[in-house]
């Protein structure tokens, strides 16, 4: 890739705390980590299931894995209307692996609009990178849980299948509120939620540095806390959105 920033990835630099005086993005993406864990020695998206998101390997099972659960999105309901994005929104898709859901976002927030796709894996971020294009998309490479922009800077805030990934799911819950702006939509799927024999099992995966199994109102109570209002939920099987509105 040239490492000639994109006019989506310009638009980017306006959003964060702290952009970079000489912006490159030689694998397409903008990288707010690089190499090193954060400087406050806070918790980073480690563990054995991130470690295998982050892998060749890995990349492509969550492909596959991410086809079949934008079939059960499409199911569901869109997250577009969930956000109620309209075009000129800026929007961001947290965990966005190899890109797809962002690029729909990209659609309905037309040219004048913007789809950040922000994910912490690099292989991810390469295939996301390489198969979309649109002058309104951009790729981002930083941790959910310190998210790189500013307060109140964006319109809608989406999380399909990755809250779960997440050390901190609560951390990462109150950084996308943060950043969004009075008015905005938050609105996150999971694709399991703990209950019966499932209870069993994250008691013991999430201590070997695995995936976060949620309760029904683990989300939805976490969200209120950090000041999200008309908090609703909806459940298919062990597929779960949780979205409400930011008020102020």
């Amino acid at each position: 890739m040239s490492d000639t920033v994109s006019p989506a990835v310009q638009r980017v630099l306006s959003l964060l705390t702290d952009p970079p005086t000489v912006p490159t993005t030689p694998h397409g993406y903008l990288d707010q980590l690089g190499p090193q864990p954060a400087a406050d020695g806070s918790a980073v998206n480690t563990g054995i299931v991130q470690s295998l998101w982050r892998s060749r390997i890995g990349a492509s099972l969550f492909d596959h894995a991410a086809t079949a659960a934008r079939r059960v999105v499409g199911i569901l309901q869109s997250p577009a209307e969930r956000l109620h994005l309209q075009p000129g929104h800026t929007v961001l898709d947290i965990a966005c692996g190899p890109g797809e859901i962002t690029a729909a976002l990209a659609r309905t927030v037309g040219p004048a609009g913007l789809a950040v796709g922000i994910d912490i894996a690099e292989s991810m971020l390469a295939r996301a990178t390489l198969r979309h294009h649109a002058g309104n998309t951009a790729f981002l490479r930083a941790d959910a849980q310190r998210l790189p922009l500013r307060d109140n800077t964006v319109d809608a805030v989406t999380c399909i299948a990755g809250l779960q990934l997440i050390p901190d799911p609560d951390t990462a819950l109150a950084e996308m509120i943060r950043v969004l702006r009075p008015g905005g939509y938050l609105a996150v799927l999971v694709p399991t939620v703990r209950t019966g024999p499932l209870a069993l099992i994250g008691r013991y995966i999430p201590g070997a540095g695995g995936a976060h199994l949620f309760t029904e109102t683990e989300i939805a109570d976490s969200v209120e806390g950090f000041g999200l209002s008309g908090v609703a939920t909806r459940r298919l099987g062990t597929i779960q959105w949780t979205w409400g509105r930011k008020i102020r």
